[in-house]
């Protein structure tokens, strides 16, 4: 059995754990008393078994006589559940401090999404459409180059966390870091859908609730910070 999904979640715990280290280091330090690592494992692992398990029943697999094939990558993960349920984990997780926490943690977010999109060197599902340009990569056996799209992904989530953890370093109001995550998670996968190799198109109404979302936080917390002035 191949056990490559594991592999890939591999790819985006070290990413955000890097991530919470590299800010803690140079003072972006949350103002919560959460134990932030804690926090975001335990996000990882719900979204993740949420996400395989929606996959498996959307496939048609039944999870309670396929255990094994929970760990195994056949039909993937299903992104919005997975994000929904780790969202839901951070909110429980927080114990009255959501918003420091889910601030706290935006950066780390965008980094763990990067580390897994960039797990697709493990799992060999890099690629996407066609393509002739210069750095198109090509599978074992053909020579039709394609897109890198997994890598496309994954180089701006993380370049995306190291612009945030940037724009962090300055006083933001509460709520407003955890927007810009929430509409970069959701425009990353929009920008790069295009370029999968999909028989639907893919779920493209989650990234697009994903923005939507993140652009509703970032207008009420701008319309709160007017008000306090």
């Amino acid at each position: 059995m191949e056990f490559t999904l594991l592999f890939a979640a591999a790819f985006g715990v070290g990413a955000g754990a890097a991530a919470l280290r590299w800010e803690a280091a140079r003072g972006n330090a949350a103002e919560c008393a959460a134990d932030l690592w804690q926090v975001f494992l335990t996000a990882i692992i719900v979204g993740l078994s949420v996400g395989r398990l929606a996959a498996m029943v959307g496939a048609g697999i039944n999870p309670l006589t396929n255990l094994a094939d929970i760990l195994v990558v056949r039909g993937g993960v299903a992104t919005g559940p997975a994000a929904v349920a780790a969202l839901a984990s951070i909110a429980l997780s927080a114990r009255g401090e959501v918003i420091a926490v889910f601030d706290a943690l935006a950066v780390a977010g965008l980094a763990g999404l990067g580390g897994w999109h960039l797990g697709c060197l493990a799992r060999q599902a890099c690629l996407g459409t066609t393509t002739e340009l210069p750095w198109a990569m090509y599978q074992p056996g053909s020579s039709i180059g394609r897109h890198p799209v997994e890598l496309y992904a994954a180089g701006l989530y993380l370049l995306a966390a190291v612009a945030l953890a940037q724009y962090r370093r300055r006083p933001l109001q509460p709520g407003r870091a955890a927007a810009v995550a929430l509409v970069t998670a959701g425009v990353v996968r929009l920008v790069t859908e295009p370029f999968r190799v999909s028989l639907s198109g893919g779920p493209v109404w989650w990234y697009v609730a994903a923005a939507a979302v993140g652009i509703g936080g970032l207008f009420v917390v701008g319309r709160r910070a007017r008000s306090d002035r």
